[in-house]
């Protein structure tokens, strides 16, 4: 692990009940931050309670951090994950042209769904977040079924089915881990400005028509940036539209 980058944990768990769990019950004794890899994930869920099927051989892996940092800035990690995510997947196959990023937190391969990220954080004190939990699943060996997916979702995609590469989770884990490093130190450095430029660069659909649902509302609108608090930006027939959290589909 020459490649792992400095000051941060990193312990593997033949399984578990969701690495997020997991860094919620070890976050407060953490001296920095730390990355949890369930090779055996039991009880792995997604966005808005959903499950999250890990398949033998799928990666499933949280970064537990303490950034003490208010929950809108905290919020933008998941541009910070995709962009790792990214770079992660280009490292281990050598091409580029097959994958994008979906608004808020997911990866595209092929048009299909080869990654998502779930953060969730803790701790609201004086207005800023104790910890913060950024979950990341990744089907590298397998798909999950379709059937047990929201009616209308992207159709799940595995790494080695699309591409060939055959690669397994501790060895993910050594590629995504300095990536993310990498763009972390970015954020941390100048700020949100070149995350998100470096996002729009790949990201899916950017300039097409689009579908936004949130829980209450439904916009239907061209795509035209992410904001500089992360927000989705839709032009409607209605005008323009930020929308800061939704079910996007195509």
């Amino acid at each position: 692990m020459k490649n792992w980058p400095t000051g941060y944990g990193r312990r593997v768990l033949q399984t578990v009940d969701s690495t997020n769990a997991e860094a919620a019950r070890i976050a407060s004794n953490l001296p920095g931050p730390e990355w949890i890899l369930g090779l055996q994930q039991t009880q792995g869920r997604g966005r808005r309670g959903r499950a999250w099927t890990d398949p033998k051989g799928n990666f499933a892996a949280t970064l537990v951090m303490r950034p003490a940092e208010t929950p809108d800035k905290m919020a933008l990690r998941s541009f910070v994950a995709s962009l790792a995510l990214y770079d992660s997947f280009v490292d281990v196959t050598g091409r580029t042209e097959p994958f994008a990023l979906k608004w808020p937190n997911d990866v595209l391969l092929n048009g299909g769904k080869v990654a998502g990220i779930l953060l969730e954080s803790a701790g609201f004190a004086g207005g800023q977040v104790s910890h913060v939990a950024v979950g990341i699943g990744v089907n590298l060996a397998q798909a999950p079924d379709q059937a047990t997916l929201e009616a209308g979702s992207v159709s799940p995609v595995s790494l080695l089915a699309e591409t060939g590469a055959a690669v397994d989770p501790e060895a993910f884990l050594n590629v995504l881990a300095p990536n993310f490093a990498h763009w972390e130190a970015q954020f941390q450095t100048y700020g949100f400005d070149p995350v998100r430029t470096a996002w729009l660069a790949r990201a899916a659909r950017l300039g097409e028509v689009i579908t936004a649902r949130t829980s209450r509302d439904e916009y239907v609108g061209t795509f035209e940036t992410v904001d500089n608090v992360g927000n989705l930006v839709l032009k409607t027939s209605q005008g323009v539209v930020a929308v800061p959290a939704a079910d996007i589909f195509f």
